[in-house]
């Protein structure tokens, strides 16, 4: 059957209007009570900074999973299916650890609604359930106070304490060690790391690119590795052609179509024989067609959205993606200022022009995000008006981004930022859907860039900056001062100071303060590296025939990082659909 995508909304059933509350004189304590049930599902993600937020969030996220699991057990009840053959019927993959809850709510269910024992609960449980982990960093493990979860959902809270009860006396049979327990404990300091439940409810833990996977097992899961190393394996995320090429690209489609047919919109492998045609000057001659007019239409949807007006002559620069740290926004924005002072300084300056498009949401409560949204707009409103500057580079900030504004943006870009300190960034999918549109990337060390490198060559590639394992040693070892890099650096630490000195309209301290007291993602580290990653895009981006011959490799080699194959290898691998 068709798959189906269910969505919920939180509503008291029956009738909206209660006589008997209005007749009582109790009708705004009812109506208190609907809002309050109607806001689980008004608005998602709210700001978990305060206490209000943190339940709301929890009741959000209890309410998807147990929604979930119900119409999934109904479904199959009505078709017969008795809970002992749940694993061979259907499958649970849990993204991230936010529905982590589905594995005690599945237990609930199991136990108290089919009155199952715990063993026989357990073990349809473990088999039904499959992990995807989506991150790098310990502290965004999800983790709830286990006050919370008791008050809100006691019987939740009972399960999820006798499952953590039993794993750890396993654990300690197996290790004799009562440290190594609680390393790997599903709560410990009075908090459940929902992480650590969706591992053990689990029969696989998979990573999202080939160096998340191994990042996985060396650092944050070393503990569950060594204990279960069975259960982890890869599957490096993918994107949809249908929707980044044929919804989003129709010339290049088509374009596409006539020359290889149409059997790559099923197997996306085949758009590998496009290489038959780098040398052809007609096809060549077309994708640049495509691409200037690809460009004008986001140069009309630039205006459109902010006013501003660019030159589709120049490189289009995009940095698309969710605002944070790891994604070193930053370091783009530090070219910029670098750009700008070279502008300033030297009277003989010359580049090829460039617009550096960004887009991009942050979390309500994230104070840094949000300053760096300001800083690039604060930016572009200062280089933008300046006559001397604004015909060498402009700079965009394209407000309230999602993947209908992506769809726009994307087959216009000539280049796309993927610039995440080494180790962070647990897959990446931009990456793809540029290649995909004919853009080239820039990118560090990490995640699926590794990927794509091994795919188009590094010739076809911009890669820069430090490795995994050099920045790795520099936080164990806790040597890493970026205050000596600008000692060391004159006209880096101009650029920084800019952020301070009220160059750019206002004061920024406080993002001055984050880069040179800590600099946790090393941007000042990477910067020089960037920077001559950025020339080399320049010199190739000049050189008309390199430049189409890189665009030609990266769009026939963009078929392996179809979702249609990483949904085949869960299906096969984790899922065990014949």
């Amino acid at each position: 059957r068709v798959n189906s995508l269910r969505l919920w909304q939180a509503t008291i059933p029956g009738n909206d209007f209660d006589y008997n509350s209005f007749s009582y004189g109790t009708f705004s304590e009812m109506d208190k009570k609907k809002r309050e049930i109607e806001s689980i599902s008004k608005l998602l993600y709210p700001d978990d900074t305060t206490e209000s937020g943190k339940i709301l969030r929890l009741k959000q996220e209890y309410f998807l999973v147990s929604a979930g699991l119900q119409s999934i057990i109904s479904y199959n009840t009505k078709k017969g299916v008795h809970p002992s053959e749940y694993p061979n019927s259907f499958s649970v993959q849990i993204n991230d650890s936010h529905p982590a809850l589905c594995i005690a709510e599945f237990m609930r269910i199991l136990i108290d609604e089919k009155n199952l024992n715990w063993e026989e609960a357990w073990d349809i449980t473990t088999k039904v359930m499959a992990y995807t982990n989506h991150t790098i960093l310990y502290e965004s493990f999800e983790k709830w106070e286990i006050e919370k979860v008791h008050k809100l959902i006691p019987r939740i809270y009972m399960i999820i304490e006798e499952i953590n009860r039993r794993f750890c006396n396993e654990v300690y049979k197996k290790t004799n060690d009562w440290d190594r327990v609680l390393e790997v404990a599903i709560i410990k300091d009075k908090v459940i790391n929902m992480a650590h439940l969706a591992i053990v409810g689990s029969h696989s833990v998979n990573g999202v690119s080939k160096l998340h996977t191994e990042s996985l097992k060396n650092t944050i899961l070393k503990n569950f590795y060594n204990l279960c190393p069975e259960k982890f394996n890869n599957k490096t995320n993918g994107v949809s052609q249908r929707r980044w090429l044929l919804r989003s690209n129709k010339s290049l489609t088509e374009l596409i179509d006539s020359k290889i047919g149409e059997d790559w919109k099923k197997n996306p492998l085949l758009l590998e024989n496009l290489e038959n045609f780098s040398n052809d000057i007609e096809f060549r001659k077309r994708i640049r067609e495509i691409k200037l007019e690809n460009k004008q239409n986001l140069a009309n949807f630039i205006s459109n959205e902010t006013g501003i007006q660019v030159d589709v002559n120049s490189i289009f620069d995009t940095h698309i993606k969710r605002l944070h740290g790891y994604k070193r926004q930053f370091l783009n924005i530090l070219y910029i200022i670098y750009l700008y002072e070279e502008i300033f300084e030297n009277e003989d300056f010359d580049m090829h022009p460039r617009t550096f498009i960004f887009a991009a949401k942050t979390s309500p409560g994230y104070y840094f995000g949000k300053r760096i949204i300001k800083l690039i707009n604060a930016i572009g409103k200062v280089i933008n008006e300046d006559p001397r500057v604004n015909k060498f580079i402009k700079v965009v900030f394209i407000p309230n981004y999602c993947v209908t504004k992506a769809q726009q943006i994307i087959p216009g870009s000539d280049l796309n930022e993927q610039i995440s300190a080494s180790g962070t960034e647990t897959g990446g999918t931009s990456n793809m859907k540029f290649m995909m549109n004919g853009a080239l990337n820039i990118g560090s060390f990490d995640g699926t860039n590794l990927e794509i490198e091994e795919a188009v060559g590094k010739e076809n590639i911009f890669l820069f900056g430090s490795k995994y394992k050099e920045l790795k040693k520099l936080k164990e070892s806790n040597s890493y001062r970026p205050m000596e890099i600008l000692a060391e650096n004159k006209k880096l630490n101009r650029v920084v100071e800019m952020l301070r000195d009220g160059s750019f309209g206002e004061d920024f301290s406080s993002v001055y303060s984050h880069l040179v007291d800590e600099d946790k993602f090393f941007v000042l580290k990477d910067f020089d590296a960037y920077l001559e990653a950025q020339q080399k895009v320049e010199e190739a981006y000049k050189d008309k025939e390199k430049w189409d011959s890189m665009v030609i490799k990266n769009i026939a080699k963009s078929g392996y990082f179809s979702s249609d194959i990483t949904v085949k290898n869960y299906a096969k691998e984790i899922w065990n659909i014949k």
